[in-house]
């Protein structure tokens, strides 16, 4: 996590999309460790009620802080995941940016990202509309949150290995 300080300048919808693409990469790259730095606290949330106000009264499929992302990361890299044992490859693409609400050094904005994955000789897609909370810090931009809310989310879902 990091321990840098919030800066108030604006953050651009350009510079955001930048940042999200970039992230995508690592992800697609299972960079991992890498990722893991890109946050500035907050939550890694990829709930399954495509209605729930609030993720923490609901079920999620994921609802990780700092220590839970770490946990999970570990585990992905680790080759002992079942679901993840051998890794997928995947591709992302991140578009359709609309800014939801900016302050200063702040800006959370959604997106639709589509990620096709390639595992057992098999492809599959799914979709996804993202919510960022981006904050700038001296570092950088940085994630102060991040909201999957799969297309399919109350379906069956099998075998995700990997961070969306």
């Amino acid at each position: 996590m990091s321990t840098s300080a919030t800066i108030t300048a604006a953050i651009g919808l350009d510079e955001a999309a930048a940042f999200i693409w970039a992230e995508g990469e690592l992800l697609d790259r299972l960079a991992y460790k890498e990722w893991l730095p890109l946050w500035a606290g907050g939550h890694y949330v990829i709930p399954i009620d495509r209605d729930a106000s609030d993720p923490v009264d609901a079920l999620n499929i994921a609802y990780d802080d700092a220590t839970m992302r770490e946990a999970r990361v570990k585990r992905l890299l680790s080759g002992f995941s079942m679901s993840s044992a051998p890794p997928a490859r995947t591709v992302r693409s991140a578009s359709r940016f609309v800014v939801e609400e900016s302050a200063p050094g702040a800006l959370t904005v959604r997106c639709a990202q589509i990620l096709v994955e390639y595992k057992y000789g098999r492809t599959r897609t799914l979709a996804a509309d993202v919510t960022y909370r981006l904050v700038r810090t001296d570092a950088g931009l940085r994630m102060a949150g991040k909201s999957i809310l799969l297309l399919n989310s109350d379906e069956d879902l099998f075998g995700i290995g990997y961070l969306l």
